[in-house]
């Protein structure tokens, strides 16, 4: 909408003086005022009706909603909202990253916005604090970076999730697997697999594990442990969910997600969902999958499914000196299964490798490939055509299958 922000500033101060001086005033009487200031200006200044509505729309907003980004909240079409300064604000539509020709009215009014979401999930963030990871009323990822870190000025990063939960027949139809390759994970889910699910920023590793969540039975109880709350897990009703605290003001009361992990131990989880594994908190994590909860299912960043294990020796060297044999049989031992995920040139996300934790070998972690993304070529318009494909492996381990009472098929036969 082309209406000055000038002219937006001046009737914001206009309408602030109003609610100064009636601080009770509810959120129908502020959008019925806001009505009546735009109805008196569009008097000598002439708006049509998708204007005026826009612009109590746009006022309303910068007093009760997230200012200039609720619109783009509530476009289902954007999934991710990049703030670099008050001025400078990037989205992601369809896989594709833009500057949007809106801004805060100034570095101020970003902060006010920053500390009011952080506020309504209990978390700080301030100079001495300046990173914080925090999430909206609809479940939205945000992160915030604040001065001196970073320079620019106030930083946020939203990463929007869909109001219902994306099921495997959503990834199917998107192109992220085949329905056999679905069917092979759901028996791994239900059969008490323990997964790792790896992949790059923005490849879909929370998307991908909360449809694997999906697959675990009703009966069983499930704890669910997070920096900030994500999961949408709605097929298991015993189902208790977690999430870490920043330390206050003074450096007390931290709560980590070694801490949580410890923690769910003693409340009977048949398995424990870790949302993303980033330190010391790996050894911990290992630790519960080797101690009788098997199912359970984590996620990580890495470039590959190498790296994933390279990363997850790493972490727990963080945490613990122990040594590197030590690690590797701790690893092969507890993970049953690697997934990663990748996101492709197109800007499409895809599971490209499946492989299966045999052991350790000559001090080395083996792997057991079992599903390759293998590329067909393009389209005309750049869309990636390609499948996953069996490697031609079988399972090796089939005894959790087999004790679960679900039946094996041979992988190569689960694909015309």
């Amino acid at each position: 909408m082309q209406i000055d922000e000038q002219v937006i500033q001046e009737l914001i101060t206009e309408i602030r003086e109003t609610i100064n001086s009636n601080r009770t005033m509810e959120d129908a009487q502020l959008k019925e005022h806001i009505e009546e200031v735009v109805f008196d200006y569009s008097k000598h200044n002439p708006l049509t009706s998708s204007k005026m509505k826009w612009l109590v729309l746009r006022i309303y907003n910068a007093f009760r909603g997230l200012d200039v980004l609720q619109p783009l909240i509530d476009d289902k079409t954007v999934t991710e909202i990049m703030i670099n300064n008050y001025d400078e604000i990037f989205i992601e539509r369809d896989g594709e990253v833009s500057q949007v020709d809106t801004q805060f009215e100034s570095s101020e009014k970003l902060e006010d916005i920053i500390q009011m979401i952080v506020g309504k999930v209990n978390r700080t963030v301030n100079a001495s604090t300046p990173i914080v990871d925090a999430r909206l009323k609809d479940g939205s990822r945000v992160n915030v970076v604040l001065p001196p870190i970073s320079l620019k000025g106030p930083t946020m990063t939203i990463r929007k999730f869909p109001e219902q939960p994306l099921t495997m027949k959503d990834l199917i139809d998107k192109g992220a697997l085949q329905e056999d390759v679905a069917l092979f994970l759901e028996k791994l889910v239900v059969a008490k697999y323990n997964i790792f699910i790896g992949g790059g920023t923005g490849s879909g590793k929370t998307t991908f594990l909360n449809v694997l969540s999906n697959f675990i039975p009703k009966g069983e109880r499930i704890i669910t442990i997070e920096d900030s709350a994500e999961l949408q897990i709605t097929s298991v009703p015993n189902l208790v969910s977690l999430e870490t605290r920043n330390a206050n003001t003074e450096g007390k009361g931290e709560i980590t997600i070694r801490d949580l992990i410890k923690s769910s131990l003693r409340m009977r989880p048949n398995r424990i969902v870790v949302g993303e594994v980033r330190g010391a908190e790996a050894l911990d994590m290992l630790q519960a999958m080797n101690t009788g909860h098997d199912g359970s299912l984590s996620t990580g960043h890495a470039n590959s499914t190498n790296d994933m294990l390279s990363r997850l020796e790493t972490m727990v060297l963080s945490g613990a000196q122990l040594p590197i044999e030590v690690i590797r049989k701790q690893i092969s031992s507890a993970i049953d299964i690697m997934v990663h995920l990748a996101r492709l040139r197109d800007h499409s996300r895809k599971v490209v490798t499946i492989s299966e934790i045999i052991g350790v070998e000559n001090g080395d972690i083996q792997l057991n490939p079992l599903y390759e993304f293998v590329e067909e070529g393009e389209t005309a318009d750049g869309k990636i055509i390609g499948s996953l494909q069996p490697t031609g492996n079988e399972l090796h381990y089939q005894s959790k299958l087999k004790m679960a009472g679900v039946e094996y098929t041979p992988l190569l036969s689960e694909v015309n």
